[in-house]
């Protein structure tokens, strides 16, 4: 497990490409047969990749939980963002395809996730936070999220947003997570940009292909820095940070959120003129 410790919004100015990639920056996030877990003590979030070509894999507690089974005190949201899975809560089998997701409540026991077809196996998004009351498990279809089309053509910003775990769609206790996607001639997200200083926000960018590439911008509004990621690859945005991206071509993202509150729209805008 990768740990990453939270950062002081008035240390990361002092950091160079390499520090902010280290701090912010989660790579590798799937390799076959493995689970890949980075824990932030941002709102004590695990952002995971699983990808199983054999035996199941089961997300396992420990130390970092308290000695607790993963499950114990935790939720999660879990994205297919390739192939087709199988996850089994226990005993119970959800058959998911590429852009379902299923939400996993506090208290889950055993939990696997199978690639039926291991030739083409499938590719799990995880993201957990601590959850202190117990919600339904349910399995998200792409038809089941609330869907948004936002962003025009002139400004490259012409996406659908979809809300898969959010107050209007299912039950969580705090987790919030959906997915992104920009139409082709599109490069931009989250522009105007915000921060949302009750929740910290994790991205993980594919569709890019071999060759794309995503700027990720983040920072104080007036001392902005920028991360420059691949296919698959996922960042931290801090509670103080904005985030948005541009990128070499049109592309996705699974953003989650935790924290204080589930009010999506409960952001501090921020004016294109106070960027520096």
């Amino acid at each position: 497990m990768d740990i990453r410790y939270s950062t002081h919004a008035a240390d990361y100015p002092a950091y160079d490409t390499a520090t902010l990639r280290a701090r912010y920056l989660i790579d590798g996030v799937f390799a076959p047969g493995a689970i890949r877990m980075t824990y932030c003590h941002d709102d004590r979030m695990v952002v995971a990749g699983l990808m199983p070509v054999g035996e199941p894999l089961r997300p396992e507690g420990g130390a970092m939980f308290g000695g607790l089974g993963f499950f114990d005190r935790r939720e999660a949201g879990i994205f297919v963002i390739a192939g087709a899975g199988r996850i089994i809560v226990d005993g119970t089998a959800y058959d998911l395809v590429e852009a379902d997701a299923l939400y996993i409540g506090k208290g889950a026991k055993d939990v696997a996730f199978e690639s039926p077809d291991p030739a083409n196996p499938a590719k799990f998004y995880l993201v957990s936070v601590p959850a202190h009351r117990a919600c339904p498990t349910r399995a998200i279809r792409k038809a089941d999220a609330r869907t948004l089309e936002l962003g025009t053509v002139r400004d490259a910003n012409k996406r659908q947003l979809r809300q898969y775990l959010h107050p209007d769609v299912i039950e969580t206790c705090q987790l919030c997570m959906g997915q992104t996607d920009l139409y082709e001639g599109s490069v931009w997200n989250t522009y105007p940009c915000h921060t949302h200083e009750r929740r910290m926000e994790a991205y993980l960018y594919f569709g890019l292909g071999e060759d794309g590439r995503v700027f990720h911008y983040m920072g104080k509004p007036d001392e902005t820095r920028h991360l420059v990621l691949a296919n698959e690859q996922a960042v931290i945005s801090p509670s103080w940070s904005i985030h948005m991206g541009s990128g070499t071509r049109n592309y996705s993202f699974i953003w989650a959120m935790a924290g204080e509150n589930q009010e999506f729209t409960d952001m501090d805008m921020v004016k294109p003129q106070d960027l520096r």
